[in-house]
């Protein structure tokens, strides 16, 4: 969330972040906080002269009492009476007025680093980096949804979709044999290099409460995208950010234990509405997948150098996977709503012939913080609020997706990557 004092000072700025951003009359809506915020102010300030002049007012009729005037006492008790009930109302005006303000300070996403590019859509973003040899496959190489029937067999997919779909519903596959171990042997790959790189491994709750969603900015943003269980008022989670994130909440972190470094292993829960196409088959889009997460919080003057160095262990995982990959910068109008500057991974489908997403690196800056009233005390004993930055390291369909595709082989085997084959037991699924 922004600072409402970040606003009102630098209002020309915070509209062209906005503009950025794509969000619709920006100008209105910031002009409007600025004005809620100054009627709120105002409200304090009589507020805080009518308390002073009822402290006064209590210390004269003390005095009064001693001195034995006690008309005059008695006159000042009721002129005190008259104080308080107008500082009763101007708390509840107060009140109304701060509701109001926080109501329309949600709305607004983050504003964009100087870095962004312009733009709408995804067709706008920036290609930083591309590596890696996009592999060449013998005729007839097949997507993954229907190499998994040809591995396991029609009878017995090693990812089986219209299974998942029976349980419960599309965007839910059941995984076996080697592709379940596949999958455990990803994540405890991921696992083992977040370690490595000094990442503390947590195991969170993958149900969060309505503060926690909004704290990240999931609530009252993403809430549809949500699967929410009414009874209880909790969600399941979309990303371990949020109760990875969230651990933090309400606190202030000793500078000394700065960097905060946190890696997770959850499933993640997606209502996301899927759409007709090649796009979205087989592991493309899931309502269920896996994913191992990392989250920093960082003092402001150094989350962009975290930023970099989270963006470089993205890398150094693909690039042990022998994955191809490119690395996008993505434009004010594809960006999420609480992000100040993305980059997102993607992977090299052979088998689709087109790049998949697999991995977002963000840096929120403040934005989730203030939600947070995540804060440290900087050298000048002043509290301050920190940077919080995440990424995917790494959401593994896509993945898995791209390891099936391209590294199919002629006679109809798989190979297995040799960085995954201590983790798996196998080197070629068959």
């Amino acid at each position: 969330m922004l600072q409402t004092n970040f606003i009102r000072e630098n209002r020309e700025l915070t509209i062209a972040g906005l503009t950025k951003k794509h969000f619709k009359d920006a100008d209105q809506a910031v002009d409007r906080i600025i004005e809620l915020d100054g009627k709120r102010r105002q409200i304090q300030q009589d507020l805080d002269d009518v308390l002073a002049a009822s402290n006064n007012k209590a210390k004269e009729i003390g005095a009064l009492m001693k001195a034995g005037q006690k008309a005059e006492a008695e006159a000042a008790k009721a002129d005190t009476a008259v104080l308080k009930e107008r500082s009763k109302a101007l708390e509840d005006e107060h009140k109304v007025f701060e509701e109001t303000l926080l109501q329309e300070l949600v709305k607004l996403p983050n504003l964009p680093h100087e870095s962004v590019p312009e733009g709408r859509t995804a067709d706008d973003n920036v290609t930083v980096l591309e590596a890696g040899t996009k592999p060449a496959l013998h005729e007839g190489a097949l997507p993954h949804w229907d190499l998994i029937k040809k591995l396991g067999g029609n009878l017995a997919p090693i990812i089986d979709f219209e299974l998942g779909n029976k349980i419960t519903g599309a965007g839910f596959p059941v995984y076996k044999g080697k592709a379940a171990r596949l999958q455990r042997a990803m994540i405890a790959f991921f696992l083992n290099e977040a370690g490595n790189a000094g990442y503390t491994e947590v195991q969170p709750p993958i149900v969060v409460n309505a503060d926690s969603g909004f704290a990240t900015g999931q609530l009252p943003d993403k809430e549809g995208q949500m699967y929410h269980d009414a009874q209880d008022d909790l969600y399941l989670i979309p990303t371990a950010e949020v109760p990875v994130t969230n651990l933090y909440r309400d606190v202030i972190v000793a500078e000394s234990e700065l960097p905060v470094k946190n890696a997770a292993f959850t499933p993640c829960f997606r209502r996301e509405a899927g759409s007709w196409g090649a796009h979205v088959r087989g592991l493309n889009r899931l309502h269920q997948f896996d994913k191992v997460e990392i989250v920093q919080i960082n003092k402001p003057e150094d989350s962009y150098k975290a930023l970099d160095e989270m963006v470089e262990h993205v890398k150094s995982l693909l690039e042990k996977l022998e994955l191809p990959y490119r690395i996008l910068r993505l434009c004010g109008g594809d960006m999420g709503f609480t992000s100040a500057l993305t980059y997102d991974f993607e992977v090299w489908s052979a088998g689709q012939q087109r790049w998949l997403e697999c991995s977002s690196v963000s840096n929120f800056e403040t934005y989730q913080a203030n939600r947070l009233k995540l804060r440290y005390k900087n050298a000048d004993k002043k509290t301050q609020l920190l940077h919080t930055l995440n990424g995917s390291a790494l959401a593994l369909p896509r993945i898995l997706a791209a390891l099936l595709e391209n590294n199919q082989q002629a006679d109809g085997t798989v190979k297995v990557p040799a960085v995954l084959v201590p983790f798996c037991g196998f080197d070629v699924i068959e």
